[in-house]
């Protein structure tokens, strides 16, 4: 794995980079005292980690973590800072994981794992391509239409009809949500309420909601809840915990 480290202190920066480089699975460590030279750092090698501080001396670290969101693929992001009031704002701009100063070794090590670890599953997720999961109709509008898999953002169910959201425009046809759960790959798809199913890679915001549950936003728009019985599976997935 590459790692990219920005903080404009720079004993912190050896400090974790020596951490860093002791995990078995990575193969460099880039540092960046700012976002500017950060997001140079970045272009030339597409890091998989990004331990970003908060504090910088040109922009605050949210900037750069907001940037982020439009990358085709981004760092596992990981905030590493003295202050542990930003941790709610960290996971609302899509943080992976929250690492406080001063550093500590084995915690360091676990980020490393589970970044790791997200990382082989996207990658088995990519080579897991859509012709195993070919298009399935539904019938909507006295039509038939042919939807496939990779474009589905969410589907959702009320007392008469499934409702599926692709990356264009929704189908409302009759059926069950478990029915269309089978012709989904489960790879791409979780059920986050006994309602809803979504595409995990189609997620754009989370936000904490009541009785600590969760609120999704997905790249459409919609708003998909995650409830209490799917949380814990949900917030595995997504390496939340």
């Amino acid at each position: 794995m590459h790692v990219l480290l920005v903080d404009d202190e720079p004993l912190a920066r050896e400090e974790l980079s020596y951490l860093v480089s002791q995990h078995p699975a990575v193969i460099s460590v880039a540092q960046a005292e700012g976002v500017l030279e950060a997001m140079g750092k970045m272009m030339e090698q597409k890091p998989d980690i990004l331990f970003l501080d908060i504090h910088l001396t040109d922009e605050s670290g949210f900037e750069l973590a907001e940037k982020l969101v439009h990358l085709t693929e981004p760092p596992y992001l990981v905030f590493a800072t003295a202050y542990d009031d930003y941790a709610l704002q960290a996971f609302q701009v899509n943080a992976n994981d929250y690492l406080l100063k001063p550093f500590e070794e084995k915690r360091v090590m676990e980020i490393l794992n589970k970044a790791e670890k997200q990382r082989t599953r996207t990658q088995n997720t990519s080579t897991q391509t859509t012709e195993q999961w070919s298009a399935f109709p539904i019938h909507s509008d006295d039509r038939i239409f042919l939807i496939h898999p990779e474009t589905v953002q969410m589907v959702s169910v009320d007392e008469r009809n499934v409702r599926i959201f692709t990356d264009d425009k929704h189908y409302s046809t009759t059926g069950t949500l478990s029915g269309i759960e089978q012709k989904l790959p489960p790879a791409l798809f979780i059920k986050t309420h006994r309602s809803f199913i979504i595409n995990v890679t189609k997620v754009k915001e989370i936000q904490p909601w009541f009785n600590h549950t969760l609120q999704l936003t997905m790249e459409n728009g919609e708003k998909v809840p995650v409830s209490r019985s799917y949380l814990k599976v949900f917030k595995e997935r997504l390496n939340l915990e």
